[in-house]
């Protein structure tokens, strides 16, 4: 095939932070079973905010913000990147979890350090029981195959994406997949398109790039020389840009391409 599409993953073919928000919801649900008083919404919500509080004070942040790492991804992965920077992580990864829960246990006056390991362990258990494609996503990949080239092109760490495609039953779609991390840039750094370019062997006038996110996605894949069709799920205000198909859900993307 002489066109191709690269696709974005998060929020584009599934769900990822209200998968995000219901599993720290669902792991403070325990902690409301071993001290009373606790207010299960109130501390879903702190151990959200201490997470992301602990990430971005970390040494390892300047290397998860170039490969787009969010700090919520980070109480759930694995981190299996062996350089200095995965084994780092991976290292940090079990005081991370735990004290992101403990700081929010604090927060009402709750001192259990072996409760905050298990909420934080907790955590990766109900976050992988919420992996959630959205239900426009198998279809409109399955229409798209007969015409084009298919690639996932992803911010994050590998092992997790990677964890994400295979557990969406989607894998089968797509010639190539490309994480941030095997890059070592994130969108909307030109180094990942190109490196789609690259594999599936198509010039970039022949490439349209399909995400949520307009700034990494949209405008990474213009500064790139791609096309772009921005899926705007949510509603935020449209594009003025010309040079921008916009659809709110994938079934529209099929007609959006003319096909």
């Amino acid at each position: 095939m002489d066109r191709a599409l690269l696709i974005d993953l998060d929020e584009t073919l599934m769900v990822e932070e209200p998968a995000a928000v219901a599993s720290f919801e669902a792991t403070a649900g325990l902690a409301t079973m071993h001290h009373e008083g606790i207010d299960q919404a109130t501390l879903a919500i702190d151990a959200r905010s201490r997470a992301r509080e602990l990430w971005y004070a970390a040494p390892t942040h300047p290397y998860c913000k170039r490969i787009g790492i969010s700090s919520w991804e980070g109480l759930w992965c694995r981190f299996e990147n062996e350089g200095p920077d995965g084994r780092a992580l991976r290292e940090w990864s079990p005081i991370y979890r735990r004290e992101a829960w403990r700081r929010a246990l604090a927060d009402q006056g709750v001192d259990d350090s072996e409760l905050a390991t298990d909420l934080g362990e907790r955590f990766g258990d109900e976050r992988r029981t919420r992996h959630e494609v959205f239900a426009d996503a198998a279809g409109a990949l399955s229409r798209l195959q007969g015409s084009h080239s298919l690639a996932l092109v992803t911010n994050g760490a590998a092992c997790l994406q990677r964890e994400k495609l295979a557990a969406s039953g989607l894998v089968e779609s797509f010639e190539a997949v490309i994480v941030s991390e095997d890059v070592g840039a994130a969108k909307p750094d030109a180094s990942v398109f190109e490196r789609a370019l690259e594999l599936l062997d198509i010039p970039g006038e022949r490439v349209v790039m399909v995400g949520d996110s307009f700034a990494k996605d949209i405008e990474g894949a213009l500064s790139a020389g791609l096309g772009a069709v921005w899926l705007n799920r949510n509603g935020a205000p449209p594009t003025a840009r010309p040079d921008v198909t916009e659809i709110s859900t994938l079934a529209e993307l099929p007609s959006a391409l003319d096909l």
